[in-house]
């Protein structure tokens, strides 16, 4: 009786080894699907973690956001001067002092200096809202950046925040441009947009500015950039170095 149930016993253990053998050769198997599907979630996980780490980098004023062009289809200083006299119309001093940059920068085009101009205001704006010190430290010199800086820290230690929302521009036009003697080029530009804006205090009421009405807002910047070598020209960064109230 008792090797009856010994021999049953064992066969049993027999069985169930050879069963578990099997499925553990069925389960640990890879086939080129998986690892297909492996490399597939490998590369969708990749492409998430790039689409949530945009880059850093600032618009440069103005903005070359490609190689530059083949000789053959670049622009010519004859069409830019051309382009000059048009912007400027009626202006033969404002023509003459955008010129002045031209001889210098041959790469100075007024129309891609405005749409620079018009990226980096918004910037700017949005970035001065938010407190954003890192963009404006890109996009100011050192002077407007203390003192920009010194306006958000005040608002900071009052516990306000600014609750904003950039519409867009309605106009941007370049009023003044020069070249200093150590060949500093600066432009003046006014720009016109339209914001919603509303500072609020450390318990969320409105204390100034309305967050259910679009504002015209009028700002007159002045723009710079050292185009005295060929080393400073590398550096296509046009940074605000003054601020104005309109008349």
């Amino acid at each position: 009786m008792n090797g009856e149930i010994n021999l049953l016993t064992l066969l049993s253990l027999v069985v169930a080894v050879v069963a578990i053998v099997k499925l553990r050769s069925v389960l640990g198997r890879k086939t080129n699907d998986d690892d297909a599907r492996i490399e597939q979630r490998r590369r969708e996980a990749q492409m998430q973690r790039t689409a949530a780490s945009p880059s850093e980098k600032v618009v440069a004023l103005p903005r070359r956001d490609r190689e530059p062009e083949p000789a053959d289809s670049a622009v010519s200083v004859a069409e830019v001067e051309a382009r000059i006299k048009s912007f400027a119309g009626d202006d033969t001093a404002l023509a003459e002092r955008l010129t002045d940059i031209l001889k210098l920068d041959s790469k100075f085009d007024p129309d891609s200096f405005l749409r620079g101009a018009r990226q980096a205001y918004e910037m700017i704006v949005t970035a001065f809202a938010e407190g954003n010190r890192r963009t404006l430290r890109d996009l100011l010199s050192a002077d407007v950046l203390d003192s920009f800086s010194r306006a958000i820290a005040e608002r900071e230690q009052r516990g306000q925040v600014i609750d904003q929302s950039f519409v867009g521009i309605n106009k941007a036009d370049i009023l003044e441009a020069e070249v200093s003697t150590k060949g500093v080029a600066s432009i003046t530009v006014r720009f016109v947009s339209q914001l919603i804006s509303a500072t609020r205090d450390k318990a969320g009421n409105v204390i100034e500015g309305d967050d259910s009405r679009i504002k015209d807002v009028t700002d007159i910047w002045t723009f710079s950039r050292d185009i005295s070598t060929k080393d400073a020209r590398r550096n296509l960064n046009w940074k605000l170095v003054g601020t104005q109230a309109p008349n």
